[in-house]
């Protein structure tokens, strides 16, 4: 009778391997390639594994399939124009699949991705341009919205001034009547006011 077939899989053994052939690539041991890369006078030595550089990097990978001859015990790989930081951390990336690199070198590392042809580093390239133009673009949405809340809460009170002076004026027609009663216009033809207290008539009697 046939058992049924199960999966033993790790989860561990890619991030395993990977730091294995880092701590390899960093001692220099068993390391088969030497990339030279100069750009503008400065020039700097890398040594790698082919295999590696060929699984993450389709520049290499032709390089390396194309070769006719090994000219030594190691290969070497000239590269210009491309600095020699950028080209530190794209190793670094491939070896360890992250790498912390300044803001304003993302578009370099993009370029080096393209020109050696890394798709992974060109997907991280890609979504880290993607989110922070989505944070600029928030930045400057609550900008424009604290801006327009300063305008309403700035034009607030001078609503409040305007509408209390016009109730204020209001009040003061309503207790302030253009004709006062004791004007000349609003007394009798004859003379007598009409408003005089009885008291005083009496008096005059």
């Amino acid at each position: 009778m046939e058992s049924n077939a199960v999966l033993l899989e790790s989860k561990s053994s890619p991030i395993n391997l990977l730091n294995e052939m880092h701590q390899l690539r960093l001692l220099g041991h068993l390391c088969d390639v030497t990339v030279s890369v100069e750009y503008q006078g400065v020039r700097a030595e890398f040594v790698a594994h082919k295999a590696v550089l060929a699984a993450t990097s389709k520049f290499f990978k032709e390089v390396f399939l194309n070769e006719k001859g090994m000219d030594g015990p190691r290969t070497n790989v000239f590269l210009n124009e491309v600095q020699v930081a950028d080209f530190a951390s794209f190793l670094e990336f491939v070896y360890t699949a992250k790498v912390e690199v300044e803001e304003d070198r993302v578009q370099r590392m993009l370029e080096i991705a393209e020109k050696l042809k890394c798709l992974d580093l060109s997907e991280t390239c890609f979504q880290l341009k993607k989110q922070m133009l989505e944070s600029v673009l928030l930045e400057l949405q609550n900008f424009s919205e604290s801006q327009n809340s300063e305008e309403e809460s700035a034009a607030q009170p001078s609503v409040l001034l305007e509408s209390k002076a016009a109730a204020v004026a209001g009040a003061e027609q309503a207790d302030c009547p253009l004709d006062p009663p004791d004007s000349p216009a609003d007394r009798p033809s004859s003379g007598v006011s009409p408003e005089v207290p009885a008291t005083k008539s009496k008096e005059k009697m």
